[in-house]
């Protein structure tokens, strides 16, 4: 017999595929976010832009609470996957839209001003949360 914990590991290839499929696609996200983004977030993050780093965060943030949930609920890592990328997709649309309610947005996070970086954070969490409670039907 076997100590329990053996067992408990059995799905150990599992979790690190589905992991690993995780990991790809947030640091996916991050590269096409910062691609897509007129403002240099690391750059900004870097020296001490508190506006960039609540905009990213919340990007961020928007991008894996989906991405968890594809993971939870997923039948598979071919559907893990294709949920993945549609989370992915919807967090770049959330981008759109802040830049379609405040034009200058990324100028606004470079002059460090938080309110503006607070509501795209606000924005992306919010249809990161939505996205996540779709993926559940």
């Amino acid at each position: 017999m076997s100590p329990p914990w053996v067992s408990s590991l059995a799905t150990l290839p599992e979790f690190l595929a589905y992991f690993a499929t995780a990991l790809a696609y947030a640091a996916a996200f991050v590269l096409v976010y910062v691609a897509i983004t007129p403002q240099r977030e690391i750059a900004l993050i870097r020296a001490n832009n508190g506006a960039a780093a609540i905009s990213f965060g919340g990007a961020f943030l928007g991008f894996v609470v989906p991405l968890a949930s594809a993971v939870a609920h997923s039948a598979d890592i071919v559907d893990c996957a294709v949920w993945s990328a549609v989370a992915l997709l919807v967090q770049l649309l959330a981008f759109v839209v802040a830049r379609a309610l405040l034009p200058d947005l990324p100028a606004r996070i470079e002059r460090d001003e938080r309110a503006a970086a607070t509501f795209a954070a606000t924005l992306s969490i919010g249809v990161g949360i939505l996205d996540a409670a779709c993926m559940t039907w």
